[in-house]
């Protein structure tokens, strides 16, 4: 007889997009400044949903949001002035995914196969490089959990994770979040180590799917999933306010409160 099939997001009640912007919203601490980047949308409901619930006095920073973009002048964006900020010093969290991301936290923007006969070539981001050493804390995450992105090798260092001791770096990788686990970064063993895995999927799944193979503890604890609460601000109020800078996002994404 065939197992049952593990049960989808969706039929779970809550979209893949949803739970990683909870999961991600969760990262943010009351009173710190949190910023995600330009065509993030993820990151940026879970930055909003933080100051509706539990960090109300966290400053977020929402690229290209009227409200949440502190340095946009005019109808320009002002991520110059996002980045001075940055090299100051004064970005406490920040939110990056990749188009591969390896065991020791180096992150791929630009190509996949060699640099100079590339397989694919992508845009790369903007600043992206210098904000993961410079913001105190990064959290990666990734939409797609599978042998491509999660790799034991990047194919091109866009950002290193592990940087010698004489380089000037007050942040780095914090975590890593997919649509099926969590991963803590271990500064000191210099590797990613499983920290939970989400309801409805299991550990030998999570190691199956990727290309390296994570530390694990003895107990691997299970993802909480998103409460009542977080899903009726991300499908209200949050929605609302996202849906004025990513409203493609927003209507096929979020789902609308019933």
């Amino acid at each position: 007889m065939n197992a049952p099939a593990t049960p989808s997001l969706i039929e779970r009640g809550y979209t893949p997009e949803e739970y990683l912007a909870v999961l991600l919203s969760r990262q943010v601490r009351d009173g710190e400044i949190a910023a995600c980047g330009m065509v993030s949308p993820i990151p940026a409901a879970g930055l909003i949903l933080a100051s509706q619930t539990h960090a109300p006095r966290a400053r977020i920073i929402v690229l290209e949001s009227a409200e949440f973009d502190p340095f946009r002048r005019d109808g320009y964006s002002g991520s110059t002035e996002f980045h001075f900020m940055a090299q100051r010093g004064e970005l406490d969290l920040f939110f990056v995914s990749g188009v591969q991301i390896d065991q020791q936290a180096n992150i791929n923007l630009h190509v996949v196969g060699s640099h100079d006969h590339p397989k694919m070539r992508f845009p790369g981001g903007y600043g992206t490089g210098m904000l993961y050493y410079m913001a105190k804390r990064v959290v990666l995450f990734r939409t797609e959990h599978t042998k491509r992105t999660l790799v034991p090798r990047v194919d091109f260092v866009a950002a290193a994770g592990i940087t010698p001791a004489d380089i000037h770096r007050p942040g780095g990788p914090a975590m890593l979040v997919t649509p099926i686990a969590q991963f803590d970064w271990d500064r000191a063993a210099g590797c990613w180590s499983l920290a939970s895995v989400h309801p409805g999927h299991t550990q030998q799944e999570v190691i199956d799917t990727m290309g390296f193979t994570p530390a694990a503890p003895a107990r691997v604890a299970t993802t909480s999933p998103p409460s009542e609460d977080e899903l009726f601000l991300l499908r209200t109020v949050v929605r609302e306010k996202v849906a004025m800078v990513y409203p493609e996002f927003a209507e096929k994404s979020i789902l609308a409160a019933v």
